[in-house]
């Protein structure tokens, strides 16, 4: 399995790779800029070549990116929706120019315009920062959330509807989180109840679009719809979850990331990843 966590991009977007091989990450996410604010520095021939200097010598990948916190491609309020979608296409176009394959985003909040109305807005935002990007090799990835407030992508459903409204329907997966999916009603906790969910998966958007992990466990219950990580077996998901998904065949070359609350030493993601690790038969 490839198991990894998100990384710190402190002193150089290429210390996350230093960083996840001290700790014996095989895969790591990272933000390209600071995901808090919306101003970004350009990157720099420099900021690319030593990236890929370290990626080389560690071996980690892949990389993948996750966008920004602030952007939302659902907004029906004119000004921050163009807002969102520049902001967007500078975080495809940075993770094409470090040569990393996948960009994870949430898909957005409707705000009380619709869920409906919100679905069509991401897709034709979508559509637009892909005419825009021409031959970008980048696929985009819709994360599975917990639903809390207006925020759309808690049900398979509309994470189809989404991909069905977009044109480059090839470059679209999903990025699933087990934390959120949990809180949005979909239960892995046994046999049972894990194939039942990857069933509809399967039958609603398709397993072979599934291309990232995000393992947190829950710090909430089963339909909560609030979105709070909790670390691995300590919350109401469960260690069998875990060691269900670890065990799935099906998924041994899709990146697993952890998003599980962390200190500054990582001591936390170093414990998280021995669990996983010792759940692998």
């Amino acid at each position: 399995m490839l198991l990894g966590a998100h990384m710190s991009i402190s002193g150089g977007i290429f210390m996350s790779l230093e960083r996840g091989k001290s700790i014996g990450c095989q895969t790591i996410q990272i933000f390209t800029k600071n995901a808090t604010q919306w101003k970004v520095k350009p990157l720099t021939e420099k900021d690319i070549a030593d990236y890929q200097e370290h990626q080389r010598e560690t071996g980690i990948r892949p990389v993948v990116v996750h966008d920004s916190y602030l952007i939302n491609l659902a907004s029906p309020v004119h000004e921050p929706h163009e807002k969102s979608i520049e902001a967007f296409f500078i975080e495809m176009e940075r993770a094409e120019q470090l040569g990393i394959p996948y960009l994870i985003f949430h898909p957005g909040g409707h705000l009380g315009s619709g869920e409906e109305e919100g679905v069509k807005r991401i897709a034709d935002s979508i559509n637009r920062v892909y005419k825009r990007a021409g031959g970008f090799s980048l696929k985009l990835l819709l994360e599975t959330t917990a639903g809390q407030g207006t925020n759309l992508g808690y049900s398979f459903e509309q994470l189809a509807g989404i991909i069905d409204l977009v044109h480059k329907k090839e470059s679209m997966g999903v990025c699933y989180d087990t934390c959120h999916t949990f809180a949005a009603g979909y239960d892995i906790r046994d046999k049972s109840s894990y194939n039942k969910t990857f069933e509809e998966f399967d039958r609603v958007i398709g397993l072979e679009r599934l291309k990232v992990f995000h393992i947190n466990d829950s710090k909430k219950g089963l339909g909560s719809r609030i979105d709070r990580h909790e670390h691995i077996g300590k919350g109401m998901l469960g260690i069998d979850a875990f060691r269900l998904l670890l065990n799935d065949k099906r998924f041994k070359d899709i990146p697993m990331i952890l998003e599980t609350p962390k200190g500054k030493e990582m001591k936390e993601d170093i414990m998280n990843l021995k669990i996983l690790q010792g759940l692998i038969r």
